[in-house]
């Protein structure tokens, strides 16, 4: 299994270098670090592990995932052109997507909602770190492109909005 502090400085590694791609194997577990800018899924797949790595702070550039390989990976394919003159709110980070602050509240915005700029979409979590993410744009809610507690991507698509 890969420590945390290697997984960091081989993130650092490829960042700082012109390598798109590394991919290891150790002890079982399968890590792969990929720059992002390419439409596939990033992911590690290991023999059955107890818990999950998610992005590392501090790294945007390059996004890290260990999941267990009976997880399905979900990035949706390019977007359908129907969908082009709406807004992609996206993921900034590796994370598990929350659509309300706790199990018992209703979810910060579902389809049909009005938001503004600043308004608060979703929770990302990462690295036992809650963070809000934030509309950039004002609009109308017209999809929500992941569920509850869904692991999601750096880059991926979670909401579109028909911008005013």
């Amino acid at each position: 299994m890969f420590k945390l502090s290697e997984i960091k400085e081989l993130i650092k590694l490829v960042d700082q270098t012109s390598v798109q791609e590394l991919e290891l194997e150790n002890e079982g577990a399968r890590l792969v670090i990929r720059k992002p800018g390419k439409t596939e899924v990033v992911n590690v797949q290991a023999a059955p592990i107890s818990h999950t790595y998610t992005g590392i702070a501090g790294a945007p550039a390059v996004a890290p995932v260990v999941v267990d390989a009976a997880t399905p990976a979900a990035v949706p394919a390019n977007e359908t052109s129907s969908n082009d003159h709406l807004h992609k709110i996206v993921s900034p980070m590796v994370g598990t997507f929350y659509s309300a602050p706790s199990p018992e509240a209703p979810a910060f915005v579902k389809v049909g909602d009005r938001i503004h700029e600043k308004s608060t979409v979703c929770i990302l979590e990462a690295m036992k770190l809650m963070n809000e993410l934030e509309a950039e744009v004002s609009g109308e809610i017209v999809e929500v492109l992941v569920s509850n507690g869904q692991l999601v991507e750096y880059g991926q698509p979670l909401f579109l909005v028909k911008a005013d």
